[in-house]
């Protein structure tokens, strides 16, 4: 099969598709994008501050310029005056923010509403899904912004399942939505989902929820730095934070070209985390790997047979779901699973896996070319819901991060709430998702890659065979 290759940029160091963020002590420095649709649509790359090049003080450096970074750096500046320094190990928005599937749903983390209600009671949970929808509103505002062109369609998210076993989870999901959280959830027949929004061979049926939006990923990252620079934040790139230690209540930020001495620090770095950069934050996270492929443009009569009347974020019911959706040239988008390690990223039989599932749900596509692959790490915490925290009450540290692939949207939220938490503002700020550390697998974890090769295989038995 013949990909789509995107020329480097010149002056960049090569792109390491093996790169793996439980082994790699940097993700690199000032190393080249990886080959995504959304870095090769994205147009020209805005301006950046460059590299660190000296030793500096600064109020608050952040690590990481995704999505949660310049949101950070964003907020500081709008809400509290700050004007924040972002340190990039290579180029703005390297990791998955331009690596994702551009889906922004109402969620944050991997657990359902129900799931919520499980681990933390009814009180709580309902004001969990007001931080969530308060946060929707919030990217709704910001995509919103001058200079922030990120293709949107909106629309609602579909919720699709897979198999017909799986039709009563999702009815009883719909049931707590509408009865607990009061959010206009519903039910959606297989003859409905293929008449008025696609005509996908595996749908059973499906959940439709009226939040849901398509975005254009690295349009919105580039959007966020311009908007985050004209509030007065600097962004330095290909400066990779070797370490960050305390002393006497000041951070030391060792780059490649300077000592960054800053008063606080929010760390932004997600699935991209060094092991080595910061004992608070060590192995905190697993990464997972996701691949994602782009097909080319579906020609009228192709898109008139899948009956592609809806343009927004679609998932399946699988564990290790899959993201799908139709881009605004035509093209058919899809992400799942991938490899277990970066060794092991490269090879073909992820893609294969990948194209397999394009094809059982859209059977004529089979054998159509597919002009961008990649993969991506994906920030999953352990009990699969994210964190703004502050680790340490000695130091003003912070980090927000542990998505599990739903942070498209609530990063923009989680960035505004480390930005209030740095300024001293976060008194109010008491859900758990606040108020505890992302949780370690402590003496699991030399094991945890074992446990998911193992788990992987358990998800495929119950979710195709059992």
């Amino acid at each position: 099969m013949q990909l789509r290759t995107i020329p480097p940029k010149t002056g960049r160091a090569p792109f390491d598709p093996a790169y793996d963020p439980e082994t790699a002590p940097t993700p690199g420095t000032g190393k080249d994008y990886a080959p995504t649709y959304w870095i090769g649509t994205a147009g020209p790359e805005p301006e950046d501050d460059g590299p660190v090049t000296r030793d500096m003080d600064v109020d608050v450096a952040i690590i990481g310029s995704g999505y949660t970074g310049l949101s950070c750096a964003i907020h500081l500046a709008r809400e509290h005056g700050i004007k924040a320094t972002v340190l990039e190990a290579n180029g703005v928005a390297w990791g998955c923010s331009t690596r994702n599937g551009g889906q922004a749903q109402i969620s944050a983390g991997r657990l359902k509403r129900s799931q919520w209600i499980a681990r933390w009671g009814v009180d709580v949970a309902r004001r969990m899904h007001a931080e969530i929808a308060e946060g929707f509103d919030l990217f709704r505002s910001l995509i919103r912004e001058p200079g922030i062109d990120c293709d949107p369609q909106d629309g609602g998210h579909l919720y699709i399942a897979h198999r017909d076993k799986v039709l009563p989870a999702l009815e009883s999901e719909v049931r707590v939505l509408n009865e607990t959280f009061g959010y206009r959830a519903r039910m959606v027949s297989r003859g409905e989902i293929h008449s008025d929004f696609v005509r996908d061979a595996e749908a059973r049926g499906a959940m439709y929820e009226p939040d849901g939006m398509g975005i254009h990923a690295a349009k919105l990252a580039f959007g966020y730095l311009r908007l985050a620079r004209r509030l007065g934040a600097r962004v330095h790139t290909s400066s990779p934070v070797l370490d960050c230690t305390a002393k006497g209540g000041v951070h030391y930020l060792r780059t490649p070209g300077g000592t960054v001495r800053a008063r606080a620090v929010c760390i932004a770095t997600a699935g991209y985390t060094s092991p080595g950069m910061n004992v608070l934050t060590r192995r905190r996270l697993m990464p997972i790997l996701s691949n994602s492929v782009v097909t080319r443009p579906l020609t009228e009569s192709e898109q008139q047979a899948l009956n592609f009347r809806a343009r927004i974020p679609l998932t399946d019911t699988r564990t290790l779901r899959h993201y799908y959706r139709m881009l605004p040239d035509g093209r058919v988008q899809i992400g799942s699973r991938s490899a277990i390690t970066g060794r092991d990223a490269a090879n073909p039989k992820h893609l294969a896996l990948l194209l397999e599932g394009l094809y059982r749900k859209f059977p004529i596509l089979r054998g159509i070319g597919i002009d961008y692959s990649w993969w991506g790490w994906v920030d999953v915490s352990h009990d699969m819901m994210p964190r703004i925290f502050q680790p340490d009450p000695a130091q003003k540290l912070f980090y927000a991060m542990g998505y599990g692939g739903n942070g498209v949207m609530y990063s923009a939220q989680a960035g505004r709430r480390m930005a209030q938490m740095v300024a001293g503002k976060g008194a109010g700020l008491d859900l758990p998702i606040f108020t505890s550390p992302l949780p370690s697998h402590g003496l699991l974890t030399p094991f945890r890659r074992l446990g998911q090769w193992g788990m992987y295989r358990w998800y495929y038995l119950r979710d195709e065979i059992l």
